[in-house]
């Protein structure tokens, strides 16, 4: 199969988990990967080659072509050279897939500043490095590209004990929207995935279970992402896919008039706003819930 024969992908995170499945799947449609993991503990501690270089030599025992990295997504230099290293090898950079993460969990009363600091440092300063070198280098190319960043239901809809998760999950989500915007005119895609896939870093989350292990197997995120890399998704962008299994979803805003007067008037006092606000409350769409996606 050749879905995305010669197209040049970076996937970072990729040792393990849901981004192993990624470049492996891109790599046996055609695709040549870039393999990227600093190879550390689930809470972003240590580093190693050997979680790389595994997936790179699963990739060419297959047929497929690849090359490892081991730089991290939160230095500046290392992600400039991630993007250098698919121009070096294979001669540009066509698909991009923001997936590296680390958790550090607490409530919110007990986390630390720099429980905080790192887990936004890896998931939104991480995601918007890689994304800066190779949007530069998509640019330069013009023929468009491929990006796709990784949310959560954390960051979309909630979950205890993550704020720090959430909120990087969440400003990922934003960024996603904004560059979908400004790569409309270039021809560059930008997505988001929010998948529920059993992997180290949701192993302590969830029941040890073999049947769920199956269900949430991450090789069933990994062929919603492949098709939004391919040239039939040209233009698909600013969407959310919640991916659970085999059920893909599209989550989408929705907005529900509550009050309304012409803004020529003067403003509501807050009696009777409050009044309108508090009728209509019985008809407001209920919160998500994780399971909902």
């Amino acid at each position: 199969m050749g879905l995305l024969k010669d197209k040049v992908a970076i996937v970072t995170g990729a040792g393990g988990g849901l981004g192993r499945a990624h470049a492996t799947l891109l790599a046996a449609h055609g695709a040549k990967v870039i393999v990227n993991d600093l190879g550390g503990a689930r809470d972003g501690t240590g580093s190693g080659a050997s979680m790389a270089d595994s997936v790179v030599a699963e990739i060419t025992e297959a047929g497929g072509t690849a090359v490892a990295n081991y730089g991290s997504v939160t230095d500046e230099s290392a992600a400039r050279e991630m993007v250098q290293t698919a121009v070096d090898h294979y001669g540009g950079l066509d698909i991009l897939i923001n997936n590296a993460g680390i958790l550090r969990d607490r409530s919110f009363k007990n986390m630390t500043h720099d429980e905080w600091d790192s887990v936004i440092d890896v998931h939104l300063r991480g995601s918007y490095l890689t994304t800066h070198f190779a949007w530069q280098q998509m640019l330069a190319q013009g023929r468009g590209g491929r990006i796709i960043m990784t949310s959560s239901t954390s960051g979309l809809i909630g979950n205890f004990g993550q704020t720090n998760y959430g909120a990087a999950k969440a400003g990922v989500a934003g960024f996603m929207r904004v560059l979908a915007l400004e790569g409309m005119k270039y021809g560059i895609t930008a997505n988001v995935l929010v998948p529920t896939a059993l992997s180290r870093m949701t192993e302590d989350l969830m029941p040890d279970s073999p049947e769920l292990a199956e269900r949430l197997a991450p090789e069933k995120v990994a062929p919603t992402v492949a098709w939004l890399c391919t040239d039939a998704a040209a233009k698909v962008t600013g969407r959310q896919f919640c991916v659970n299994g085999n059920r893909t979803t599209l989550l989408s805003w929705q907005a529900d008039v509550l009050a309304e007067r012409d803004s020529l008037e003067e403003p509501w006092s807050v009696e009777a706003i409050g009044e309108v606000l508090e009728a209509s409350m019985d008809a407001w769409p209920k919160l998500l819930k994780p399971s909902d996606v």
